[in-house]
């Protein structure tokens, strides 16, 4: 139940709310921003629907594209989410790769490469782990090497 005392003491949480800007600025390092399976991702960067890029992409920080993309994409030791509206026809070179999109190109991840269950890779794969869900399309090679993770970590 409601008491007028309740009501005081919730009503000055609402204007601060409001006041949060909508627009998470990436050059904030205080600031979090939530990756794609909903928990804080240390640096993040996103291509949005509406980009197609021609060219080469390196980064130090984990990406998602839902654009399109023609060219080689790096970015060791970091992310990279192949996000649902997605076309890549690219060589990647990631720590991990999730694709719910579509990948025409060979993937190399140090770590792991799932491929989800509208996802599409079509190119040779080579991982320390792998998992393609149920539903998803995949044509090419594997090569599964659980060292290769180990390796890189020690170095």
């Amino acid at each position: 139940m409601w008491t007028k005392q309740q009501a005081q003491a919730e009503a000055p949480s609402a204007p601060a709310q409001a006041a949060k800007p909508s627009v998470v600025a990436f050059s904030n390092p205080l600031t979090p921003v939530p990756a794609l399976g909903g928990s804080p991702a240390r640096g993040s960067a996103r291509l949005g629907a509406s980009l197609q890029i021609k060219g080469h992409i390196t980064g130090t920080e984990d990406l998602q594209i839902d654009g399109k993309v023609d060219g080689p994409i790096s970015l060791r030791g970091h992310g990279l989410t192949v996000g649902p509206a997605a076309q890549l026809t690219s060589e990647i070179h990631a720590r991990e790769v999730i694709v719910y999109g579509k990948v025409v190109g060979n993937v190399h991840a140090r770590d792991r490469v799932d491929v989800k269950s509208d996802g599409s890779v079509i190119g040779d794969i080579s991982t320390a782990r792998i998992s393609i869900e149920d539903g998803a399309q995949f044509k090419g090679r594997i090569e599964i090497d659980p060292t290769k993770s180990h390796n890189a970590a020690a170095d």
